[in-house]
């Protein structure tokens, strides 16, 4: 065994134990002071170990990945979750789904649904104080917004049903980390095909495996989001088409998030010459797209009509998305009138698409997805850091590493919301983006200089 590959083992290693560390002694949203410590330790040996992996043998190296990737999964799986009660409305969900009730009908402190309240998800005789217990209607739950409807589009309803479906009695959480877990896992498994059947780098892969984000995000805390970047890697790395579209409209309707990436679906499709061709070519995966998120949201439609949109407008308030609100944005309102900011983030996004449309390159189609997806998370700045799980596939499909800046900002502003610092978004974001402006500049340079490196290296 090589030294770089002792070194990376080494790193490894370190980083499963900094994980499981972390879901078990680190801390929780309810007492967050030591988190941003153990997330910085688990992202430096993280870093270590992706640069050292780029220089060990092909075949080591995809071994390392796999079992790393896997026993970080193992790791995040030891520990209830610990940053997040997303999880709780998925087996929610769920459960009133086995029970032939629409998801969007009620919410979950509706009397008719009383009859379904599980002991675990609904404790009694508690003070119902805690960072994972909510109070509404007279009862605890650990349920968030326990007094409106559930805002999951229908492909993530259904896989909140089939886990359901085949838990054991008695499993509470720990069916839907364990499907996350292997979500994380086909994720990898998928990322390593694509690179092999594009000819690509498949060390690359690790960016995502062993990326602290996936198994404190997709593992411990379980978030459906870990099956639209399952969806989005399996869609930009199949043959552009009907399929392609399908695979992305599913995609769309577990989280709305992967429509950013159709730009690069469609990368080139603005460019001159063989319009005709194109234009089937874009005709094909849009209607793809659009026919998969009809059918998939028509059942729920026909059960429950306009309800299907759930909690979404209220979550869109709540987050700063409408006009004349200054809580996003954030990078934008440093130069910008707040009214304005809002406006001037669409117009960037869709200046990036428009660009991925015209000058995208269709044999990589992640990269224009990445640009896109990228670019809105920078204007948007959410705190919610698992939105970011896209990018880091994007990244490990062969997309500039910088964007991981992305994530990593995203942790930090999520933990210091926790601890109520201010003034942490700006900063957090604005390094961000720094990085992956600074990133493109020495890109372009190295390009320049002509020193045959890929755009992705």
């Amino acid at each position: 065994m090589g030294v770089r590959t002792l070194c990376a083992t080494a790193l490894l290693a370190a980083l499963v134990a900094v994980v499981a560390a972390t879901v078990r002694i680190g801390g929780d949203l309810g007492h967050p002071a030591a988190l941003l410590y153990w997330y910085a330790a688990a992202w430096v040996l993280f870093a270590g170990a992706a640069w050292m992996v780029r220089r060990v043998p092909v075949r080591t190296a995809v071994a390392l990945i796999l079992v790393g990737g896997t026993a970080l999964c193992v790791a995040a799986l030891s520990a209830s979750p610990r940053t997040s009660d997303d999880v709780y409305r998925y087996a929610w969900d769920g459960r009133v789904q086995s029970a032939g009730i629409s998801p969007y009908a009620y919410p979950p402190n509706a009397p008719q649904l009383a009859r379904l309240r599980d002991p675990w998800l609904f404790p009694a005789g508690t003070a119902c104080r805690g960072w994972d217990l909510h109070s509404g209607a007279d009862m605890c739950t650990h349920i968030n917004r326990p007094s409106e409807h559930t805002i999951y589009p229908p492909v993530a309803e259904g896989w909140f049903l089939l886990v359901h479906a085949v838990s054991p009695a008695g499993g509470r959480h720990k069916p839907l980390q364990l499907a996350g877990a292997v979500l994380a896992v086909a994720t990898t498994v998928a990322l390593l095909l694509v690179q092999r059947r594009t000819r690509g780098d498949t060390r690359r892969v690790a960016l995502w495996a062993w990326c602290p984000a996936v198994p404190f995000a997709a593992v411990n805390d379980a978030h459906v989001d870990t099956l639209g970047v399952l969806l989005t890697v399996a869609a930009l790395g199949t043959a552009a088409g009907a399929r392609r579209g399908a695979l992305l409209g599913a995609a769309i309707a577990v989280k709305l998030l992967p429509v950013l990436t159709l730009p690069g679906a469609l990368s080139g499709a603005l460019a001159p010459g063989h319009a005709r061709a194109r234009l089937r070519h874009t005709a094909s995966v849009l209607l793809a797209a659009v026919g998969v998120v009809a059918l998939a949201y028509l059942p729920y439609l026909l059960a429950s009509g306009t309800a299907v949109l759930g909690h979404l407008p209220g979550y869109l308030r709540e987050e700063g998305y409408q006009p004349g609100d200054v809580r996003r944005f954030a990078l934008l309102r440093l130069a910008l009138p707040d009214a304005w900011a809002g406006p001037a983030a669409v117009a960037l996004v869709a200046l990036s698409a428009w660009y991925v449309l015209r000058r995208g390159d269709p044999e990589r189609p992640w990269h224009g997805s990445l640009l896109v997806t990228g670019t809105a998370l920078l204007l948007t700045s959410p705190a919610y850091y698992w939105y970011a799980l896209l990018v880091v596939a994007l990244v490990a499909m062969g997309g500039p590493w910088e964007w991981l800046a992305i994530p990593a900002a995203g942790i930090v502003l999520y933990v210091a919301d926790a601890l109520q610092w201010h003034g942490v978004q700006v900063s957090a974001y604005a390094v961000a983006a720094v990085t992956v402006l600074a990133g493109a500049v020495v890109r372009a340079r190295a390009r320049g200089s002509g020193d045959g490196r890929p755009d992705g290296a």
